[in-house]
C-alpha cells in the first residue's frame, strides 16, 4: 500500500491513515468494528478514544467513531422476529463488533471500510448484506459516506448509525444549539424539553432529537467548535454523555430506537437495491 497508509503497533495496534496534502490523521481498527479511532485534524485531536477501556477485549469500546448497523439502539428482548422466526440481535446491532476490511480509496483522499454478512450475521439478522462506508478527511471537516447494499433475496429493513465521541474539556462548559425544541428523553422513554436536557450534560444525558439542520457542539473553555451536517434520512440526532468521560457523542441516526418494529423512519432495500447515506463533520 502507499505510504499515506501503514500499519502501525503504537499506542495500540492499528491502521494510520495520513492524508497526502493537509497531514490531518486518521487512526483505523479495521478488526474491532472498523473502527475510526483517531481524528486529527491540524493540531486537533478531535475524538476522545479510551484506550485503557480498549486494551480489554472483553470490554465495549469508548471512543472513536462506532458504526450502529443493522438497527440503532435496541430491541424488545433483543429480538428481530421475521417471517415468524426470532432473532437475537443485541443492541445497536453487530456491525461495532465485527472484523471489517480496509482500503486506501482510488485517489488516496480517505479510506473505504467494508462489511459483508457472514454465516454468523444472518442468525441475527437474516439478509444478505454488503456495508461500504468512505471516510474522507477534506479541509477542516470528515466527510463520512455510506452505501448498503441488499444482497438478498428479500426486502430488508434497517437502520444506521454513526456513534462517535468528541472531546470537550469540560462538559459544564459545554453547549449544543441547532437541535430541535423537544426531544425523547432515552432515560425515560419520553418526550422532553430539549433546553433542559443540555443542563444536564453533566449529569449525563441520553436523548434523540427529530430533524432541525446542523447541529453544532461548543466547547466554551477553548471556544472549539464542531458542526454536524447531516442529510435525510440520516438526520436524526442523538447526544449522549457519559461522566466523568470528558466527550459528548453526536450520533447521525436514520431511525429511532425499535424502528424495525415500530415502522417510524425505518429503511428498507429492495432485494439487489443500495442507499448512500451521508454526513459531515467539520471544525473551527
Amino acid at each position: 500500500m502507499p505510504m499515506t497508509l501503514t500499519q502501525q503497533a503504537a499506542p495500540y495496534a492499528h491502521w494510520e491513515y495520513v492524508h497526502p496534502t493537509s497531514g490531518d490523521r486518521l487512526r483505523i481498527i479495521p478488526e474491532r468494528g472498523g473502527i475510526v479511532s483517531e481524528w486529527r485534524c491540524g493540531e486537533r485531536e478531535v475524538l476522545y478514544f479510551d484506550q485503557d477501556r480498549y486494551a480489554d477485549p472483553a470490554n465495549s469500546i469508548r471512543g472513536g467513531i462506532p458504526v450502529l448497523f443493522p438497527i440503532c439502539g435496541n430491541l424488545p428482548g433483543d429480538l428481530l422476529t421475521v417471517d415468524g422466526v426470532d432473532h437475537t440481535l443485541q443492541q445497536h446491532g453487530f456491525a461495532r463488533n465485527l472484523p471489517w476490511n480496509l482500503q486506501l480509496l482510488d485517489d488516496q483522499n480517505g479510506v473505504r471500510l467494508s462489511l459483508s454478512s457472514t454465516d454468523e450475521t444472518l442468525k441475527a439478522f437474516p439478509f444478505a448484506f454488503l456495508v461500504e462506508m468512505e471516510v474522507r478527511p477534506v479541509d477542516g471537516a470528515l466527510e463520512i459516506s455510506t452505501t448498503i447494499h441488499n444482497r438478498s433475496a428479500a426486502v430488508m429493513p434497517f437502520s444506521y448509525g454513526l456513534h462517535p465521541y468528541f472531546n470537550v474539556s469540560d462538559l459544564a462548559q459545554t453547549r449544543l444549539t441547532g437541535l430541535a425544541e423537544r426531544c425523547l428523553n432515552h432515560l425515560e422513554m419520553a418526550d422532553a424539553a430539549t433546553a433542559d436536557q443540555l443542563t444536564r450534560l453533566p449529569e449525563g444525558v441520553d436523548f434523540l432529537c427529530r430533524p432541525a439542520g446542523a447541529v453544532t457542539l461548543i466547547d466554551d473553555t477553548n471556544g472549539a467548535q464542531l458542526q454536524l451536517q447531516h442529510q435525510d434520512p440520516m438526520d436524526l440526532t442523538v447526544v449522549w454523555t457519559e461522566p466523568p468521560r470528558p466527550m459528548v457523542c453526536l450520533e447521525p441516526w436514520t431511525g429511532p430506537r425499535q424502528a424495525l418494529i415500530s415502522g417510524d423512519r425505518k429503511l428498507v432495500l429492495e432485494p439487489g437495491a443500495e442507499q448512500t447515506l451521508a454526513c459531515r463533520y467539520s471544525v473551527s
